[in-house]
């Protein structure tokens, strides 16, 4: 019997361990699976408070004229075309003005043909002063009359007064011609400033007209500065207190995806725009800090981020981390997750300052499309390969 019972008891001891290893097994396959989620590392870095416009923003130019001739008339001449660079002061158009031209030639001739009257005025006038002057001699020698010398005298103002009069009829031949030229310069457009020709409205031998104001019409010749450029953005009027002149700013462009440039702001718009119902804004200007490499298009649409506030070195957290009443749900050192009370400083969307609860090196949950509550296990998504 004792044999017996000394050979009943390792099959006792294997069915034991069979039986702990069949339950560990079973508890293994059946306990919650470790949740994959993103976790980020509390570190210390850079804060900015700071302000965005609520619609695209548009690139304009420092100077851009939309120019139309001061008369009206048919296009004679058209001197560029668009995409041309020009010159301040570089002829653009010009309408037909044969008969200005003329005007302008026949004032020039009137113009010399009064200054040959008066220059042969003004010799009889300055022979009869000379034939006044010998008349006085001889009648102080009593070889003639006072008479005679009163009527030399009176000849000689007659002669001069006839000299006189012809030159205000010189001033007023080169008067005509200033008319007649201010009247050629009205049929010609001139590029005020250097830029490139973005639009010409006509051909040769349309009609061009001035634009009336108040009435909107094409303009002839849409010449814009594209040396000088800046943004135009609306920024939600509770933004505006927050705002001021010269703060730096940031200017991205739907068009030059991942490149960020540097602006200051130049202009707040001193009224609120009320383009729809409860939707106010406040137009803000910001100017380039350097003139972009790329070539940027009047027109383009951009968006800019106005920095309030800045702070460096300071411990932070990604503020998609931050749950509702400003709770962060810690990973501990076994993976599972402790909700801690976080006491937040500056922020903006993309990190928040730490002030206090939790500690540099940790790691918390970031938000997260499943629903994940504090005690669950987890752990980190492996990032994906680089394509």
């Amino acid at each position: 019997m004792p044999e017996a019972k000394t050979r009943t008891l390792p099959r006792l001891l294997i069915a034991a361990l069979i039986l702990a290893v069949a339950g560990f097994a079973a508890w293994f396959a059946t306990r919650p699976k470790p949740v994959e989620v993103e976790l980020a590392t509390i570190a210390r870095g850079t804060v900015e408070a700071t302000v965005v416009n609520t619609r695209a923003g548009t690139i304009k130019a420092c100077r851009r004229a939309k120019l139309a001739p001061a008369a009206g008339g048919q296009i004679a001449k058209l001197w560029v075309k668009e995409g041309d660079r020009v010159e301040k002061g570089q002829p653009l158009l010009e309408l037909w003005n044969t008969d200005l031209a003329a005007q302008r030639e026949l004032a020039q001739r009137q113009l010399a043909t009064a200054q040959e009257r008066r220059r042969e005025a003004c010799i009889v006038a300055d022979n009869a002063r000379r034939q006044a002057e010998r008349t006085h001699q001889l009648a102080d020698k009593g070889f003639l009359s006072a008479q005679a010398s009163e009527n030399a005298d009176a000849e000689a103002r007659a002669r001069q007064a006839g000299c006189d009069a012809t030159s205000w009829d010189v001033k007023r031949a080169r008067a005509q011609i200033e008319v007649t030229q201010a009247g050629l310069e009205r049929t010609v457009l001139s590029a005020p400033f250097a830029g490139v020709v973005a639009l010409i409205t006509g051909e040769l031998g349309e009609y061009a007209t001035p634009s009336p104001q108040g009435i909107p019409t094409p303009p002839a010749v849409d010449l814009i500065d594209d040396t000088c450029l800046y943004v135009t953005a609306p920024m939600d009027e509770v933004d505006a207190p927050k705002l001021k002149i010269g703060q730096l700013a940031r200017i991205t462009l739907d068009a030059l995806p991942g490149q960020v440039f540097a602006g200051k702001v130049r202009r707040i718009a001193p009224y609120i725009t009320e383009v729809e119902k409860q939707a106010r804004t406040v137009d803000v200007e910001v100017n380039f800090e350097e003139i972009p490499k790329h070539a940027l298009l009047v027109g383009y649409s951009a968006d800019v981020e106005v920095i309030n506030e800045r702070r460096d070195n300071i411990l932070r957290v990604p503020t998609q981390a931050i749950r509702q009443n400003g709770k962060v749900l810690v990973a501990d050192k076994d993976n599972k997750l402790v909700q801690r009370n976080l006491e937040a400083g500056l922020a903006n969307w993309a990190f928040t300052e730490v002030i206090g609860g939790v500690k540099e090196g940790e790691r918390v949950l970031l938000s997260s499309d499943q629903d994940i509550k504090a005690g669950a296990q987890v752990r980190q998504k492996a990032s994906e390969p680089e394509a």
